[in-house]
């Protein structure tokens, strides 16, 4: 059966539908030996290249999703012309497709990161249209008051549109040096991602965020337990479930998951928020090549 091709290409992983479609309008792609358009569809025997190099299609498109603790200073692209580490220095290496980063965080914001090599789903957690929310820790530097976070939730226009927080929630001083002080926490909820947005919307406001820590991203809470510069992989339970969510039907999935293909080194028990209790996850703890 035929399928769009920019989706064929994501379930092969070489990135996001949004990206593979910007790589079909400029020509990079073909099949059988003639260049590609959008809205042209492929089947598994069409033989489709990306830059003259030959792409295997994938009919077992079962998706694997990395959470990972990204620490301040990492920057979130594959490369970085000064040299810069980034996050993608530490994760395992695939033997087909890449891993694509499901949003970014910019390099003073620190927290969790999801990593899939399934664009069809990388798609889905990104775009717009799916509201998925993201949920920030935020340090702000300046004076809160109750008619600036009616404002931050009600919609403030930044040079890029109309932006807001879904929620803004005062959190209790965490040390002595804060109490009283000129820094106070917010937990904010936010359900797109656009480049900088948190810090944009306070900004707008006129006081400063000096710390920014993303906690969780649609149903998915980083653990307390992963360190800095670590990752862990979701359990085949929870990438159904978060999948599921979206309306993806992972049967190559359920069927490894049957014949006991997936197998953990190292686990470590914890539920993240939202999974069903039917799929209660079992996170393998990695910290090398897979």
């Amino acid at each position: 059966m035929s399928e769009k091709l920019q989706k064929v290409l994501a379930t092969a992983g070489l990135g996001s539908r949004r990206e593979l479609e910007k790589w079909i309008s400029a020509g990079r792609v073909s099949v059988n030996g003639s260049v590609a358009k959008l809205g042209d569809r492929a089947e598994p025997e069409d033989r489709i290249l990306v830059d003259g190099r030959a792409v295997k299609i994938v009919t077992d498109d079962s998706p694997r999703v990395l959470m990972y603790s990204k620490p301040e200073g990492e920057v979130s692209t594959t490369s970085d012309p000064d040299g810069r580490p980034t996050v993608f220095d530490k994760l395992p290496r695939l033997g087909r497709g890449r891993w694509i980063a499901i949003g970014r965080l910019d390099i003073n914001t620190s927290g969790l990161l999801l990593f899939t090599n399934h664009g069809e789903l990388a798609n889905r957690l990104m775009h717009p249209s799916y509201e998925v929310k993201r949920e920030y820790m935020a340090r702000i530097h300046g004076e809160v008051d109750e008619a600036m976070i009616n404002r931050l939730t009600e919609g403030v226009i930044l040079d890029d549109g109309i932006a807001k927080f879904q929620t803004v929630k005062a959190q209790h001083a965490r040390s002595a040096d804060e109490r009283g002080g000129s820094n106070n926490w917010f937990r904010v909820i936010l359900a797109e991602g656009r480049t900088r947005e948190v810090r944009r919307l306070w900004e707008s406001q006129g006081v400063e965020v000096n710390r920014l820590k993303r906690i969780s991203y649609g149903p998915i809470e980083l653990p307390s337990f992963v360190r800095r510069s670590e990752f862990i992989e979701l359990d085949p339970k929870q990438v159904i479930s978060l999948s599921a969510l979206w309306r993806l039907n992972h049967l190559g999935l359920v069927r490894r998951m049957s014949l006991g293909i997936f197998v953990s080194a190292k686990s470590a028990s914890c539920a993240p928020a939202a999974i069903p209790a039917s799929a209660k996850p079992a996170f393998t703890l990695s910290q090398g090549p897979i």
